[in-house]
């Protein structure tokens, strides 16, 4: 599902719903860069994302909750603390910044209606936690933990773990206890879904129906917040594009650790033997976006984070002198198997970043 959804993401925004296309829709990368996020002019009215709210809306009503969250556009997905409502990014408003998204991230996150709904459930948990103040409900601390648990900077995720549910990628219930809920709400929401004979005997499943029945009991009940507050709008956000996605790189970046010269010497060689064959560094290269594409669906990991641990590993083949010893079919499956032990390693190895 993840790979559909990130190969995909640019193609599924349309337009705005008026045809009016902004001066700086037929702009390169490099002019775009430069505009002040505050100069963007975009809306939510976009028929992808006004399409993704109302559908939202829908499965909130048909859950009988009043709640509805407000929306506005902001530089990343969130819901600020005690806030009602939830940031959507501006890059979902118009394709030519999803483009841009794409180029600069190597994923549009939420570029698809299914990831854009999964994310708006989540966000929709973190709402309706605050639109009523569950977190200060006592049941809810001892099912889920304290809120006032701090975020952590990295975390180590637990794949093969049943208390917590699997919904948005690298295991982010797993995170902290708002995320936790957050993620249980979303499982819960989601229409048509079996999650009762999905984890039957898993520990995640009281969770649930602790969620099933706390939503039951808010069934008709008037949120008890009903501010409007945005926090961080577009139009407020004097930073450029260019200055904001050089901070989003480097929070999604790796630490460069040389861990791999084992493992590369192992698939590849500096043997003279294999002399005029291909460099591996040229084989990657030529191999790199597939490959990333694959880690990314079989680990949730962001295709950014992989490509820096690619580029690690050609930089280590040239200087190395490797050449490609097998046949490219062989060596590409063998690849692909040892750079998803290394993403999975760095997601274990408590240096993964949280994304909040």
């Amino acid at each position: 599902m993840a790979s559909t959804q990130r190969s995909t993401a640019q193609e599924t925004i349309a337009p705005d719903s008026h045809g009016h296309e902004p001066e700086w829709a037929s702009w390169s990368n490099e002019k775009l860069l430069n505009l002040p996020m505050s100069h963007l002019g975009v809306t939510l009215d976009g028929a992808f994302l006004s399409g993704q709210i109302q559908q939202l809306y829908a499965e909130l009503e048909a859950r009988r909750l009043l709640f509805r969250p407000h929306f506005w556009l902001s530089n990343e997905w969130f819901t600020p603390d005690g806030v009602p409502g939830i940031a959507v990014p501006f890059y979902l408003a118009h394709p030519r910044l999803a483009k841009l998204e794409m180029d600069q991230m190597l994923d549009v996150e939420g570029g698809t209606p299914e990831w854009c709904m999964r994310i708006l459930r989540h966000e929709a948990g973190h709402a309706v936690e605050n639109a009523y103040r569950l977190r200060r409900l006592r049941r809810r601390q001892q099912v889920f933990g304290r809120s006032s648990d701090p975020y952590p900077k990295y975390y180590s995720p637990r794949p093969y773990s049943r208390s917590f549910v699997r919904h948005l990628d690298v295991w982010y219930a797993q995170s902290h206890p708002d995320e936790d809920f957050a993620e249980t709400f979303a499982v819960w929401l989601t229409p048509g879904a079996t999650w009762a004979d999905r984890y039957k005997g898993w520990p995640v499943l009281k969770k649930l129906q602790y969620v099933n029945e706390l939503m039951e009991g808010l069934a008709a009940v008037p949120p008890k917040v009903v501010t409007k507050e945005e926090i961080d709008p577009l139009h407020g956000l004097k930073k450029t594009l260019r200055e904001h996605y050089e901070r989003k790189r480097r929070h999604y970046g790796v630490e460069r650790p040389s861990l791999y010269d084992p493992d590369l010497k192992r698939l590849f060689s500096d043997s003279p033997a294999y002399g005029d064959n291909m460099s591996a560094a040229m084989f990657l290269n030529r191999f790199r976006k597939e490959v990333r594409r694959k880690v990314a669906a079989w680990t949730g990991e962001y295709q950014y984070t992989i490509d820096q641990v690619l580029e690690d590993m050609i930089q280590r083949c040239r200087q190395l002198h490797l050449r490609l010893p097998l046949a490219e079919e062989q060596a590409k499956l063998d690849f692909t198997i040892l750079l998803t032990v290394h993403t999975m390693n760095y997601l274990r190895s408590g240096r993964h970043k949280v994304a909040v």
